[in-house]
């Protein structure tokens, strides 16, 4: 079940993206006055499609049909990308029949220098104006929750918090000389902001203000190695969402909406605090505490060999909240400045694996890990769903804006280079350069491809 719950997110959100940035390219072409003979969802073999010359058809066209102009809308069997055939471009599809023959009015190459590089361009446009569309509407619609506390409440143990020298009852005041007023701010700066750099952490532990410094490079080795940032806030509490029948909870009398408070007199904090515990203790006999319906009640309750009681559970935060609304332009703004700090997280994240401080096979993730990803987030609901689709949005625009042959950056320095010299660089030369870039590609997704298997 969980295989076909992340295929089904990944075919959805693969293919909003796919469909996006290629109905930017379609449409750029259409309003540049450019013929499309092909809009695919998918590569390879025409799987099904629609066309107003032979309507509704499974399978391959004549190879011989002659659409009059017309666009072919059709499915192709591999769920992997997309395109859109545009007539007189050396593209994906390796096409030479316009060889030898003047241009037509309706064909790219006989357009100006800035319709080509708009049309190239488009689809990298649509995907980021998706993500701001996406991260806007996430503000416009929910707003922006902070928990208003910079309390550590747990440190897991192994994970990054406890390996920079993080404690449990440390109040974060700055980092890197910024003054974090809530968990968000402090999850940011231990995170995504200044990426690489060091970071020096203010903080007051059992009333004395101390300093921790954590190497920027070491931090990210750490990270790439899969180890979690392992710090949840203080009053971060366990919802019980169902409690089994005949299980250990169910039978001490702990039942769907209480909330868990302590285990052996220890506060709990979080998921990883509970199910840590929880773990540590297989066949154990543990006091736990939850408040039901405003009423703390406690029992001796025993855990069976893996370490389970029977619950299923979410996290909620039970301190101060704040919750900022949006309106429609300021939601926007907010969408624009997410999408532009995704983009500066992208880059920064190449540049250092570039440096090596990050580990390319641990960092980069191909369709496996895309689809693993997207069942989880979906797991969490709909906004951490849609936050996905937003960076992965942004993703795929930064990927095919580099200028590599066969990628959307590679096809637009073609473009600029044919208009500084002002004649088109001869299409052999184009066709050679293109099918060597498609097959660096394609070994490239096929690396991609197998770390994610061995991973």
């Amino acid at each position: 079940m969980e295989f076909l719950s992340s295929l089904f997110y990944f075919i959805i959100v693969i293919g909003i993206l796919i469909l996006i940035h290629e109905l930017g390219h379609f449409l750029a072409a259409r309003m540049t006055g450019m013929r499309t003979e092909v809009f695919s969802i998918g590569m390879g073999w025409r799987f099904l499609g629609f066309n107003k010359i032979t309507g509704f058809t499974f399978g391959s066209l004549p190879a011989d049909i002659d659409l009059k102009g017309h666009t072919d809308y059709r499915l192709a069997v591999f769920p992997i990308g997309g395109y859109v055939k545009i007539s007189g471009m050396v593209d994906e599809s390796m096409d030479t029949g316009f060889l030898g023959k003047e241009p037509e009015k309706y064909e790219f190459r006989s357009k100006n220098t800035f319709q080509k590089a708009f049309v190239l361009s488009a689809g990298v446009i649509m995907n980021l104006l998706l993500a701001i569309s996406i991260f806007g509407g996430i503000a416009l619609f929910s707003g922006e929750k902070s928990f208003e506390t910079t309390t550590i409440g747990y440190v897991q143990k192994g994970s990054v918090g406890e390996i920079i020298g993080l404690d449990k009852g440390d109040k974060v005041l700055s980092i890197n000389g910024s003054k974090v007023s809530d968990w968000a701010d402090v999850v940011q700066w231990l995170t995504t902001k200044d990426l690489g750099d060091r970071r020096v952490i203010e903080l007051v532990r059992d009333g004395e203000a101390i300093s921790i410094t954590a190497d920027g490079g070491k931090f990210l080795k750490v990270f790439s190695e899969k180890k979690t940032l392992g710090i949840e806030p203080k009053d971060m509490r366990i919802l019980i969402l169902a409690s089994i029948f005949d299980k250990p909870a169910q039978q001490a009398g702990i039942k769907q909406n209480d909330t868990i408070v302590s285990i052996n007199g220890e506060s709990i904090a979080g998921f990883a605090n509970f199910t840590d515990i929880l773990k540590a203790n297989p066949n154990k006999n543990l006091y736990i505490e939850w408040n039901s319906n405003g009423k703390v009640v406690g029992d001796s309750i025993r855990t069976d060999e893996r370490g389970t009681i029977g619950v299923q559970i979410t996290e909620v935060f039970t301190g101060k909240i704040s919750n900022r609304q949006y309106g429609f332009f300021e939601s926007i703004a907010f969408g624009v400045n997410q999408t532009v700090n995704s983009v500066n997280l992208l880059f920064s994240s190449i540049g250092q694996m570039i440096n090596g401080n990050l580990s390319f096979k641990e960092s980069v993730g191909g369709p496996i890990m895309i689809a693993k990803q997207a069942g989880q987030q979906a797991e969490r609901g709909i906004v951490s769903f849609l936050s996905f689709m937003a960076l992965l949005s942004v993703s795929l625009a930064v990927l095919n804006i580099m200028p590599f042959p066969a990628l959307d950056g590679g096809h637009i320095v073609f473009v600029l280079i044919e208009g500084a010299i002002r004649r088109e660089i001869p299409i052999k030369v184009k066709l050679g350069i293109q099918q060597a870039g498609l097959i660096i590609l394609l070994a490239f997704m096929a690396f991609v491809v197998y770390n994610d298997i061995i991973r």
